[in-house]
């Protein structure tokens, strides 16, 4: 649906809103019924003097009622405890609380519409009338529970507490059953109130309306105090361990494993070094990761070892992808940022006497080389002090690219068990020299290993398509983002070059033999651009998504707005579940902008993922690129300063 027709309806059902909320204020202020409530509302009024008047309304009075529940909602600065007490006194506390609770359900509905056509509005006069961490709160998986604590606390109206509620991006029904409970405490206490005042002593009555305004000024006068609890409770329940290490379930992994090996239809050679006879547990497995499905190859080499697999944390936000990796033994990770919680499971893993496995390199490679290991991995491993193994498949990313559309069918897949480090070698060993050691077992170049195997043809009809998303820059008239492929052909639609890709990823029609010689010259351009310009900056407007709360996918909807990349790092302006923020990733904490080819350039934050969806998705590659240099250009600057002093 087009945004001007999305608009015509917004329009048209905000006119629709306006004649319902017109038409049932005409009906409050109608005949008597004015009359009859100013005399109601008469601060002076007994409750004799309230019942009759409400006897003069007939069977209007249960509607004025419900209609003066509803806006109370809607117009969050009209208190509600008045007109809950006057329905007490007037119908009892059951049918006075079955009318007004009506009528805030209502009110909830209407606020609910409102939402849903003037959005993020709504959510900013909320944001300015309540001390709560929203952007935790949004994220909590006690969502509900928070929302009806809410409605307990001192000073926040109810109408307030429905929009924070509607911007959680729940269906109505749910929304509608949690606002309704949670109005319910306060009612009972607001309409119980006025019931006692009718059927009991006014010692009684005025003795209980003490003893509630006293709890209220109490609470009141530590509102600060009692939202710090709160926001706490959120992010608490932040902390916990949602996802502990997966259990084994051998007929889940058995048919995962059958039907993967089955798609593929790849030949895959599977080689034990002669030093490997068995791994010794506890270890660590590392593997190069060129394909996504590397761990599929080295899980078969290990298959009788129960390996335990850390796997990016996206892939757990989706129910089905979850159910099969926490049966599979695997368990998230947070790329590339402070992850308690794996590190809590790598821990258990190694203690329990399991098998770690993972992909150092925490992301696919971009054309088929190795990309480079975090230094915190190598302290890993030096703390851990077991035995550590490497398998490394050479060909899988020629099967499958990161940017390719579908597996290359047929295509030869080579993995390799071999021990590296003894048990309690590597607590003799510096960091440096574990990291030597790691990185010449990993360190693979699929182009290489292509030359070794001339008898390797790939039958592929659209072998170059996709290839635009990792490489951005024409080498003939320079302009970015202007590469389109089709087939086997890369063409620039600014200069009309024409590249032709072979059965064998080999390129003619440009001066490079294949990708891998293309993605370095344009790494090169970017490093020129970057080292002789001061104010050099990526920008783009992007789509926000964060992780899934659903489960249908991995991701979800967070907002609207624009990214710029500098030196000092990368700065998000725009919108975040309905909030007006401006998010500063700085460069110290930075390793690498994750990107998605053709798809996204994304960063994590703890256990949240900023997923930025550029207009231009050819650009999330530079993204990707210049995160690496500018991190190199950082890392030298802090090394400068080191050996000048």
């Amino acid at each position: 649906m087009d945004a001007k027709k999305i608009r015509k309806i917004k329009i048209f059902a905000g006119i629709g809103l306006l004649i319902v909320l017109a038409g049932l204020l005409v009906f409050l202020f109608a005949g008597k019924n004015f009359d009859v409530l100013k005399e109601i509302f008469n601060t002076g009024a007994t409750k004799e003097e309230i019942q009759f008047a409400i006897g003069k309304l007939g069977w209007r009075a249960y509607f004025v009622v419900f209609i003066i529940s509803a806006f109370q909602v809607v117009l969050t600065f009209v208190p509600a405890e008045p007109l809950h007490v006057i329905a007490g006194v007037s119908f009892g506390l059951w049918k006075g609380g079955l009318i007004c609770l009506a009528g805030i359900m209502f009110g909830n509905t209407i606020i609910y519409i409102l939402y849903k056509i003037f959005g993020s509005k709504l959510t900013d006069f909320f944001a300015s009338n309540i001390e709560l961490d929203l952007r935790s709160a949004k994220n909590s998986t006690k969502i509900a529970f928070i929302v009806i604590l809410l409605y307990c606390l001192p000073a926040i109206p109810y109408g307030l507490i429905c929009f924070f509620a509607a911007t959680m991006g729940m269906k109505y029904p749910k929304y509608i059953l949690i606002t309704g409970i949670g109005s319910i405490p306060s009612l009972i206490l607001d309409v119980g109130l006025g019931h006692i005042t009718m059927a009991t002593s006014w010692i009684v009555s005025i003795s209980v309306f003490v003893v509630i305004i006293i709890l209220l000024i109490v609470m009141f006068r530590y509102k600060k105090q009692i939202f710090n609890k709160v926001n706490q409770y959120i992010h608490k329940s932040q902390e916990k361990e949602k996802y502990r290490v997966g259990q084994y379930n051998a007929v889940v992994y058995h048919l995962a494993t059958t039907f993967a090996y089955g798609y593929l239809k790849t030949k895959v050679k599977m080689k034990k070094k002669k030093n490997v006879k068995k791994l010794d547990k506890p270890c660590i497995v590392l593997c190069n990761h060129g394909s996504f499905y590397d761990f599929l190859f080295a899980g078969k080499l290990i298959k009788n070892t129960q390996p335990h697999f850390i796997v990016a944390r996206m892939y757990f936000h989706h129910k089905k992808l979850a159910w099969i990796a926490s049966r599979t033994g695997a368990f998230p990770k947070s790329m590339f940022t402070t992850d308690i919680e794996n590190s809590k499971n790598c821990l258990k893993v190694i203690s329990g006497k399991g098998v770690l496995a993972m992909m150092p390199e925490a992301r696919l490679s971009t054309v088929g080389k190795f990309e480079g290991i975090q230094e915190t991995t190598y302290k890993f491993i030096q703390k851990m002090n077991v035995p550590v193994y490497t398998i490394k498949s050479s060909g899988s990313y020629l099967a499958k690219p990161k940017w390719g559309d579908k597996i290359r069918r047929g295509a030869l897949i080579e993995t390799e068990l071999n021990l590296l480090l003894d048990d309690g070698q590597a607590k003799n060993m510096t960091c440096q020299e574990i990291k030597d050691k790691v990185e010449n077992a990993l360190r693979y170049d699929e182009w290489q290993w292509l030359e070794e195997h001339p008898e390797i043809k790939y039958k592929h009809k659209t072998l170059a398509e996709g290839v635009e998303n990792v490489l951005c820059i024409c080498p003939k008239c320079l302009k970015r983002y202007c590469l389109t492929t089709k087939g086997k052909t890369i063409t620039c639609q600014c200069c009309g070059l024409n590249v032709e890709m072979d059965n064998r990823y080999g390129l003619s029609g440009v001066e490079f033999k294949n990708i891998a010689e293309w993605y370095e010259w344009q790494t090169q351009q970017f490093r020129k651009e970057i080292e002789t310009k001061n104010d050099f900056c990526l920008k783009a407007k992007v789509e926000l998504r964060h992780l899934s709360k659903d489960g249908k996918s991995c991701t979800r909807y967070g907002g609207k707005g624009t990214c710029i990349l500098t030196k000092e790092g990368l700065k998000y302006s725009g919108t975040d579940d309905g909030l007006i923020v401006e998010k500063m990733f700085e460069m110290k904490n930075i390793y690498r902008i994750l990107f998605g080819a053709g798809e996204d350039f994304e960063i994590y934050d703890g256990n949240e993922i900023y997923y930025f969806v550029p207009e231009n998705k050819r650009s999330c590659v530079a993204w990707y690129i210049v995160s690496g240099l500018l991190k190199e250009q950082e890392e030298k600057l802090i090394d400068g300063e080191n050996n000048g002093k």
